[in-house]
């Protein structure tokens, strides 16, 4: 029997425009992941289609949310605060679902969670590549955006990441928890002459957040 569901879409109205829902349903479920894209790209991103793929046999749906402006076909992001008007109304539509909801996305996704996941009925935060600080702009620190996310929170970090590696994280608050990912880019890419493959940085991705969701819930 299959542990999966067909995928389908949602259009969500919001403060900022239509957001969509992709949902990557789990046969029985536990706990629904909803992840946003970063503000460059779409849910194409390599580290949210393979969530999307192996989450859901493992008892997690996957609900990846397409930013209003994404969806309206603009090709950079808006300001914060616009970002959080796209994003709050989904997760509250998907935290009021009946299952534990786990609100997460990658880069400019995971700021989102991190600044709204309380605040939207949600019960951790999964931050993929969160973006410490602008590329060679240390001081520049994002750091109490999640800091202070007020809820468990997962960071998923490659230790090339130009956006802050993970040795530059500051002490992280009881609860929350920092997965290095060995080689990979911001976009979780692996070099070619790394001796790990991309499948396995992948793989690892996916354990650690099904891990740890399947803990918290």
């Amino acid at each position: 029997m299959s542990t999966t569901e067909p995928v389908r879409t949602e259009a969500v109205p919001t403060g900022a425009g239509e957001a969509r829902i992709t949902y990557h349903r789990a046969a029985k479920p536990v706990a629904v992941l909803a992840l946003g894209h970063g503000a460059g790209g779409g849910i194409e991103a390599r580290d949210l289609v393979a969530l999307a793929a192996k989450l859901p046999a493992r008892g997690i749906t996957v609900a990846l949310v397409e930013q209003p402006w994404r969806v309206a076909g603009r090709r950079l992001g808006p300001a914060p605060k616009t970002l959080d008007a796209g994003w709050r109304p989904v997760a509250e539509r998907l935290a009021g679902q009946g299952l534990p909801l786990v609100v997460g996305g990658r880069s400019a996704g995971a700021r989102v969670a991190c600044r709204t996941g309380a605040a939207t009925g949600a019960v951790g935060v999964v931050a993929l590549a969160f973006p410490l600080h602008p590329p060679g702009r240390p001081e520049r620190s994002r750091a109490e955006e999640l800091l202070g996310s007020g809820l468990p929170t997962l960071v998923v970090q490659s230790a090339a990441d130009p956006f802050g590696g993970p040795v530059e994280f500051p002490e992280l608050p009881q609860g929350h928890e920092l997965v290095t990912v060995p080689y990979g880019s911001h976009g979780f890419e692996v070099p070619k002459r790394a001796p790990v493959g991309q499948d396995e940085v992948l793989d690892l991705i996916c354990s650690a957040v099904g891990d740890w969701v399947l803990r918290l819930v």
